[in-house]
């Protein structure tokens, strides 16, 4: 599911806004796999346990990400292996984080949004499907809750998708490692070659294709 919100109370309680909504990517550097943003615009009281994902046990991030999906509104941006390549990694987050704010717009019937986005650039001007006023955050997924929380359900859905990825190419780990360059992982790339969930534009795979 790309996007949800808990009920019609949630909307209606919103106010007159503008409302804002954390923003996140996973999956920036990994050899394999779509990159994903999410845009989360919290409830209040905010859900227990939100933070950077990167700092959570994969047990309490698991148990955040259920308390998010139940509580507060939420959109999802997946952007493929074949954009990715064409775009460039950059290119694609833009892209991904513009379709998370999409259908985060979409579920809640609602366009004045701003956004607080983690890292030092927004796609605002870099990407055409941007509209929103947004402000870049360094470490925001550290500061701002409603960014922890946007890299919580980033990271929970791609691992889910490398996780079932790995089932059809099971050689690479990608169940552990989800897709990023492990000695695991490049051992495999090297004795069986790239996969099409392979980013042919990433070095480590583009020197496998060579031989």
């Amino acid at each position: 599911m790309l996007s949800g919100t808990p009920s019609n109370e949630f909307c209606a309680s919103l106010g007159p806004g503008p409302l804002v909504a954390g923003v996140d990517e996973a999956g920036r550097g990994p050899l394999a796999g779509p990159v994903v943003a999410a845009a989360v615009l919290l409830c209040k009281p905010r859900p227990k346990g939100v933070g950077d994902s990167k700092k959570l046990t994969a047990k309490a991030r698991a148990e955040a990400e259920v308390a998010i999906r139940r509580r507060c509104a939420f959109g999802i941006g997946v952007v493929d292996v074949e954009a990715i390549d064409r775009l460039n990694i950059f290119g694609a987050t833009m892209l991904a984080m513009s379709l998370a704010m999409q259908n985060l717009c979409a579920v809640l019937r609602e366009d004045r949004l701003e956004a607080l986005i983690d890292g030092n650039l927004t796609p605002a001007g870099r990407c055409a499907e941007w509209r929103w006023p947004a402000r870049a955050i360094v470490g925001g997924d550290g500061k701002e809750a409603c960014i922890g929380a946007a890299s919580i359900i980033a990271k929970e859905y791609r691992d889910r998708m490398m996780a079932e990825a790995a089932r059809s190419h099971p050689h690479y780990g990608w169940e552990r490692n989800k897709g990023y360059g492990s000695k695991e992982h490049l051992e495999a790339l090297r004795t069986h070659g790239p996969t099409p969930l392979h980013r042919r534009s990433f070095a480590p795979v583009a020197q496998m294709e060579m031989f």
